[in-house]
């Protein structure tokens, strides 16, 4: 046989061995002590005599990790699209993720003109109480120099992380003053919760980015928070959050919902029907609830949106959300990658399913948002409907829909002026933006100090032409030509330079609690609520 030849052969015999090491290793499943255990399996499968072959017969020599990771990935896109096997080397940041926290220094950077800059210092972490500050910039990182050398990120990033309570020493720039650092790591929480705060009187707002493992302990103590100043009535925004853990968006549930209710219940051929159910008194079962969804509102959010909607406990508002109503079970393998494998679908309580086709591969399915955008789902409420062949009813009589997402009861249409003119998009592909945004703040330290609360800044702060001036000749050094923009432009430009300057001072609480002055959905929802 020819080397071309046995070239295109040896994938598919991967992908068949495969499917065949697969199919054993899931029938030894059931034996597993936890459905989170590592595949073991007695013998050898043929997947193993194959490597086996290439590895001590094939006439080059090959990457057989790489060949079987890339066999993998072609037998996982035959079944569905979010089963998907993940690569050693990545699981430990999905993992994180997840967990809703790692272990580092507690330092937000970014890198500019090849030097890594400090952002944002968490409060009372390892690097604030070590004395990092804002603007900072490292120079070098325990042996490694940092700077000038054309150092990735993710390089940068995996100096820094380590486990908690090792030490590493950090030296940098403060003006002209060198520094060095001492710094002892510790965990570092990944927020789920961007904002939570009152909006307008008696009105509170909470935002969710994703469910992980600290989501609803997050949740309720900005639900505690907001009560005792006066909130009884609730804006949960859930928009462009993927989801992530299920027992999260549950636990989230049970506080809007009262007695034994049923929150969504799964379903497998290999998964007999389990329900979940409320199990306590819930916080908030009597206040008025507006919920905000979008085509970024995936799963977790779904569970959630979809059993508040079923029960007419919530008014959603917004656009129909992605449409992911498969349950995935996470499986350690042996050389430390994982297999997240689809093993049941979700339904709502009156028995909807979300999950949107995807029989037509995993291109079109990947491409259904953009498609919607084209056939006017994101700009017309009556296209932003889809139904499985089946209309469902709630208990006060309204019309709810599935297999394709959530449905709002409230259509609000995705905002056009955001099209900005193509030298604009290029502040934010080569980064021009963040960049001026955090020299800039750094430079007016003084003047941004008189600033105390994110809801003082939205009120009397304004990005004025002077800043625009200051901006566009920032651009030009960067070569991005912003001279002669358009009056929309420059109106978006000033917005999204006050909300970016929020977020440098409060990180995300800032940034949304000064977005959402201008959020068309927002202000819809306030509409709602207010009657």
């Amino acid at each position: 046989m020819s080397n071309k030849k046995l070239q295109v052969w040896v994938p598919l015999l991967f992908s068949v061995a495969m499917i065949i090491g697969m199919f054993f290793g899931y029938r030894l499943r059931d034996n597993m002590p936890s459905g989170r255990g590592i595949f073991r399996i007695a013998k050898s499968s043929p997947l193993e005599e194959v490597m086996q072959l290439v590895r001590n017969r094939y006439v080059d020599a090959v990457s057989l990790d790489s060949l079987g990771d890339e066999a993998i990935e072609e037998i996982l896109s035959r079944l569905d699209p979010h089963s998907v096997f993940i690569p050693a080397r990545q699981l430990q940041d999905v993992n994180e993720d997840l967990a809703g926290r790692f272990e580092g220094i507690g330092v937000e950077f970014n890198i500019f003109n090849d030097t890594v800059h400090v952002l944002n210092v968490l409060k009372d972490g390892p690097s604030d109480k070590a004395g990092v500050k804002v603007g900072d910039r490292f120079i070098k990182v325990g042996d490694s120099i940092v700077a000038g050398v054309n150092m990735s990120s993710e390089r940068i990033r995996r100096l820094l992380r380590g486990p908690g309570g090792t030490k590493v020493t950090v030296n940098a720039l403060r003006g002209a003053e060198q520094k060095q650092y001492s710094i002892t790591r510790g965990f570092i929480p990944l927020y789920a919760l961007d904002a939570g705060y009152i909006i307008e009187p008696a009105t509170g707002y909470i935002r969710l980015n994703k469910f992980s493992e600290t989501t609803y302990e997050e949740f309720m103590q900005a639900l505690e928070k907001l009560q005792k100043e006066g909130m009884q009535k609730l804006i949960l925004d859930l928009r462009d959050n993927g989801g992530g853990i299920l027992d999260e968006a549950v636990q989230i549930a049970d506080e809007f919902l009262g007695g034994d209710t049923m929150v969504v219940y799964t379903e497998g051929v290999h998964s007999p029907r389990k329900e979940y159910r409320c199990r306590r008194k819930g916080l908030f079962e009597k206040g008025k609830l507006v919920l905000l969804l979008d085509e970024g509102s995936a799963s977790a959010s779904e569970v959630l949106a979809g059993a508040l909607q079923d029960y007419d406990r919530a008014t959603i508002i917004g656009r129909r959300s992605f449409g992911k109503g498969l349950v995935q079970e996470q499986y350690n393998l042996s050389d430390g990658s994982a297999l997240r494998l689809t093993t049941a679908r979700y339904y709502t309580p009156l028995g909807r399913s979300i999950q949107k086709p995807y029989d037509k591969g995993v291109d079109e399915y990947n491409e259904e948002i953009l498609n919607r955008y084209h056939h006017g789902g994101l700009l017309n409420a009556d296209s932003n409907k889809s139904v499985n062949g089946k209309v469902y009813v709630t208990k006060n009589g309204k019309p709810v829909y599935g297999g394709g997402g959530i449905t709002p009861d409230i259509f609000v249409a995705i905002d056009t002026s955001f099209a900005l003119d193509t030298s604009v998009t290029q502040l934010y592909r080569r980064n021009t933006m963040n960049n001026f945004v955090y020299r800039y703040y750094v430079a007016n330290l003084s003047f941004f100090s008189q600033f105390k609360t994110p809801a003082d800044f939205s009120k009397r702060f304004t990005a004025d032409d002077k800043l625009i001036a200051e901006l566009i000749q920032f651009a030009a050094k960067d070569s991005v030509p912003l001279q002669g923009i358009k009056e929309r432009d420059k109106i978006l430009l000033q917005k999204r330079l006050k909300n970016l300057l929020a977020r440098q001072m409060w990180r995300n609480e800032g940034f949304y609690e000064t977005a959402n002055t201008d959020d068309l959905v927002v202000k819809k929802a306030l509409e709602e609520i207010r009657k």
